[in-house]
């Protein structure tokens, strides 16, 4: 279910592995391959179950050169931890050279190998292979994901070498390349944790968790493999715009080759002299930080405790580690709001079964100004609303007698359409929202909700905004931006200013859904994870879960719904999805079927 997985739906502990045809799962080796012939591909391994372990076979002696390239590329494939297997199928010089950790190519239907080419006309010793393939993504030495396209195109170079007279590989590019579904097999999305580096003001005292989405191999100790990439720090994306508490340098200590929690869910995790000398605020953040990335990989983790120099430095249980950070997709929501028959702003209990809304207190419940469109701030103490026409956006309190008083906002299109988006709050209580009039296009924020709207920076902006979403990090932005009738789905990262009154700016925007033309709708679902509605070229409309580094989460899609206009998540995915469709207000409850809630209401949100 990638990186954003619900209380309810962790993975569980422990791996069994599984035997099947040539003793286990085994890649190379299992069947002879030619070694003239057409253009064949290294095919992706078909999708195993999450339980099998797949092992690679070393080379067979006096093996042709086609069948090296073979057994090394399926080799990559495996569940070998430090990829010895495949090593053996290189030089000795080149082993020492090839770094596999550098990145990961995912291609489509794996690599195509090419026929042989002779590298030197006059040795016959020396050969050559070139692998094609269609590009879908790539993981970086930083265990990044991003969405690529084009072709791929390297070669390897293999020896007779002149003692044992077996071929090996002697020049091959860096890094790994598989298939998409070898690479889903291998591969699983995690969330490590940092904290933002933007003042804790606003709606919470506390620091604010942010996410930091990663790739680790699933079946190769993937706790330690955590724990080491929290260490190392953030990946460079995000790193501007949050700050770990481990100090720099903290590493595991020397000794520490794998971390496994002892029969009280506790884990220990023994670190270098360089976290030593850390006060005890500073280590229950760095536990906190921990704690949160240990549980979106394992619920058998309760507890940590940190050690450094053979002393604790601290513990810290699940529920502890809430009191030092504020983690979005942990925050409960009171209600679940929307727009009425009346253009009233009313709400349910977000937890409940209800379908009989109230109007919320104050004046944008009692109808004063007719919406269109609404956001609730995180505390759920104010709202804010856009005029029926697009054109004003207004912002009242929700205590009962609280008048509106004039918009904060007023946009000078000609249409609705090309007026206000739907507002979004963040964290800090600070109410975003852009203007989609052609003339003046811009994204706006106003300060806790008032004063003069500041214009935000937006560089690398290719198109005209037509949603926003805040994630509950406040570090973190999402936009839907249409250009030439196509609507896509990007990720900025929000730099704040300085002082007050400076606006902030939306920096290094990433798509999130490159594959789609048409995007209808979108809300955040989790720390890392976006529900969008959309469709993709020649494609019906669909609702689907997606990443903000590109990728597809594991786990089915939400149940088909038609005619969806808009869509609301809360990050805790406790809650249901709710939409607006065809048929008005409807509710997704966990394991169940869309249950309908109100014929004449619009606009769906929870607080956000």
């Amino acid at each position: 279910m990638g990186a954003d997985r619900g209380r309810g739906a962790r993975r569980t502990p422990g791996r069994s592995v599984a035997y099947a045809a040539c003793g286990v799962v085994l890649l190379a080796g299992c069947a002879s391959m030619p070694d003239s012939g057409d253009l064949r591909g290294v095919e992706s391994t078909p999708r195993q179950d999450a339980q099998v372990r797949v092992f690679a076979m070393p080379p067979q002696e006096d093996a042709p050169a086609s069948d090296i390239v073979q057994g090394f590329l399926e080799s990559l494939t495996s569940d070998d931890p430090n990829y010895e297997t495949a090593r053996k199928y290189l030089t000795t010089q080149a082993a020492k050279k090839w770094k596999p950790e550098l990145s990961t190519t995912v291609l489509e239907d794996g690599a195509t190998i090419g026929p042989e080419r002779a590298a030197d006309r006059e040795d016959a010793d020396v050969v050559s292979y070139p692998l094609t393939g269609d590009r879908v993504a790539t993981v970086d030495a930083q265990q990044s994901y991003a969405p690529a396209e084009g072709n791929y195109s390297q070669s390897l170079y293999l020896t007779r070498e002149p003692k044992t007279k077996q071929w090996r590989i002697d020049k091959l590019p860096q890094g790994v390349v598989m298939g998409k579904s070898d690479f889903q097999r291998n591969y699983l999305s995690v969330n490590k944790y940092y904290l933002a580096s933007h003042a804790a003001e606003g709606v919470t005292p506390q620091a604010v968790a942010v996410a930091d989405p990663v790739y680790v191999r699933e079946r190769v100790d993937p706790m330690t493999q955590m724990v080491r990439s929290l260490l190392t720090g953030p990946t460079s994306w995000l790193g501007p715009v949050v700050r770990s508490s481990f100090p720099t340098g903290t590493e595991l200590a020397d000794d520490v080759t794998t971390l496994t929690p002892d029969d009280q869910s506790k884990l220990t995790v023994p670190l270098n002299d360089r976290a030593a000398q850390v006060g005890m605020a500073q280590c229950h953040e760095m536990a906190a930080q921990l704690m949160f990335t240990l549980q979106h990989l394992t619920p058998v983790v309760e507890g940590v405790e940190l050690q450094a120099g053979g002393k604790q430095l601290c513990a810290l249980t699940e529920g502890e580690a809430a009191d030092v950070a504020m983690r979005g997709s942990v925050q409960p929501a009171e209600y679940l709001y929307f727009i009425d028959g009346e253009h009233r702003l009313v709400r349910l209990p977000a937890a409940g079964s209800g379908t009989h809304p109230d109007p919320v207190p104050g004046a944008l419940g009692e109808g004063a100004k007719e919406l269109r469109s609404v956001a609730v701030s995180r505390d759920e103490r104010s709202a804010a609303g856009v005029g029926v026409d697009g054109k004003s956006l207004y912002v009242g309190s929700l205590v009962s007698g609280g008048s509106l008083g004039e918009p904060v906002l007023t946009s000078q299109g000609a249409t609705a359409e090309d007026r206000l988006t739907a507002p979004s709050w963040d964290v800090q209580g600070d109410l975003w929202v852009a203007d989609r009039d052609p003339d003046d296009s811009r994204l706006l924020l106003l300060e806790e909700g008032a004063g003069k709207p500041l214009t935000v920076d937006t560089p690398g902006l290719d198109g005209r905004v037509k949603d926003i979403r805040v994630a509950a990090d406040g570090a973190r932005i999402a936009l839907v931006v249409e250009k030439g009738g196509k609507q896509s789905l990007f990720i900025g990262r929000i730099t704040r200013g300085e002082k007050a009154g400076e606006a902030p700016s939306i920096q290094e925007l990433r798509s999130a859904t490159p594959e789609m033309e048409e995007l209808t709708t979108m809300s955040w679902a989790g720390d890392s994870r976006l529900v969008v509605v959309g469709r993709e070229h020649d494609g019906v409309q669909q609702t689907r879960y997606v990443q903000v580094d590109g990728s597809t989460p594991e786990g089915p899609a939400p149940a088909a719904l038609t005619g969806v206009k808009e869509i609301a998540a809360s990050e805790d995915d406790a809650l249901p999805l709710v939409a607006y469709s065809e048929d008005g207000i409807v509710r997704l409850p966990s394991g169940t079927q869309w249950q309908k809630v109100d014929a004449d209401g619009t606009a769906p949100v929870y607080p956000g």
